[in-house]
């Protein structure tokens, strides 16, 4: 049987993705980010990502097309991010994933971003394991999610229940006076830096969270208490240890991340563990989490850093796995879903 050749579209937020797939498969990932134009503002602005989307579709679709040396109407089906994400960003994706359908009579998909994550793994290291359990941690989101079908049965642990872990680093980067986004350079200070100097909070780690929250994160208090620290020693003319702070920081983070992750693997028994999202390619996290899971045994995965970012090939990477399954394609008239929850793969 041949293997599908899915057309994927993301743009949830800040990049502009296309990618052409194959089974497993990667044949093109072309992706436009808008990261500079938000620069200046500490943070994504809803409305200049959308206008963003919508001068870089095209260019984007015709090097991806080029790329992977295919023509759009060769593909089987088209798979779009319905949600979760910005509204206007979604729009501007899924109207033009509708009108390529329309045009060149194909399927068409509106599919979960959250689970895109998960499936761009298999362009890397193909099968997953099943059950898997899968970290996903972005700007965005910071979920803890139990799979033992990646198109069909999915289920949500735990979820950040305020900042997710990206937006988190954004803002101490902020108040540090340090560039945006602030994943990659909290990264590269804090392996200048002592990650015990400082003892930041664990969110949610305490003896009665657990017992309401034990798989939720929780990052705002981490925040607030790197903010109070700076604020107080620039109170008392004391110089700042960027680095220090930053490595404090990170490690405060990735420990939490680490310790529920584990907690959860051993409580469903789940002996693979899958990192995703934008801050899976952070240093400390990735090194943490593989020392504390060989040491019970589990396995742990990770796409390549160009794959971890939102780009439009874990789209396909859903869409293949859709159309192998056997999903009925959405309906034209569905629209954007900003809240659209995980455990819904196909709108």
């Amino acid at each position: 049987m041949t293997e599908p050749l899915i057309l994927g579209i993301e743009s949830s937020c800040d990049e502009t993705g296309v990618g052409i797939v194959r089974g497993n498969e990667l044949l093109a990932s072309e992706v436009a980010s808008s990261v500079d134009l938000h620069v200046r503002f500490g943070g994504v602005v809803p409305e200049i990502a959308s206008r963003a989307h919508l001068s870089a579709f095209v260019p984007t679709l015709e090097r991806a097309a080029a790329t992977a040396d295919v023509d759009l109407s060769e593909v089987d089906a088209i798979a779009v991010t319905a949600g979760p994400g910005l509204m206007g960003a979604l729009l501007v994706g899924i109207s033009a994933a509708k009108s390529l359908a329309a045009y060149l009579g194909k399927p068409l998909y509106g599919v979960n971003h959250l689970v895109g994550h998960i499936a761009v793994d298999l362009l890397d290291h193909g099968p997953l394991p099943m059950p898997t359990l899968a970290l996903l941690v972005s700007g965005g989101h910071t979920s803890l999610l139990h799979v033992t079908d990646l198109a069909r049965d999915i289920t949500e642990l735990g979820a950040t229940i305020d900042d997710a872990a990206g937006e988190a680093y954004d803002k101490v980067a902020r108040l540090l006076d340090l560039s945006y986004p602030g994943g990659p350079v909290i990264d590269r200070m804090a392996a200048e830096g002592d990650p015990s100097a400082i003892r930041f909070p664990r969110g949610l780690t305490a003896r009665h969270d657990l017992e309401r929250h034990r798989f939720d994160f929780s990052f705002s208090g981490l925040k607030t208490a790197v903010a109070r620290w700076v604020e107080t020693a620039r109170l008392e003319g004391r110089e700042v240890p960027v680095a220090d702070v930053c490595a404090s920081f990170q490690e405060a983070v990735a420990d939490v991340l680490v310790s529920k992750t584990l907690d959860a693997a051993e409580h469903t028994g789940t002996s693979s563990i899958l990192l995703g999202g934008g801050v899976a390619a952070n240093s400390r996290l990735r090194g943490l989490m593989e020392e504390r899971a060989s040491q019970r045994g589990i396995e742990v995965r990770r796409p390549r850093p160009a794959l971890c970012t939102d780009n439009g090939a874990m789209i396909a990477a859903v869409g293949v796995e859709v159309v192998r399954t056997g999903l009925a394609p959405s309906r034209l008239d569905f629209s954007a879903q900003p809240g659209l929850p995980v455990t819904r793969v196909v709108v």
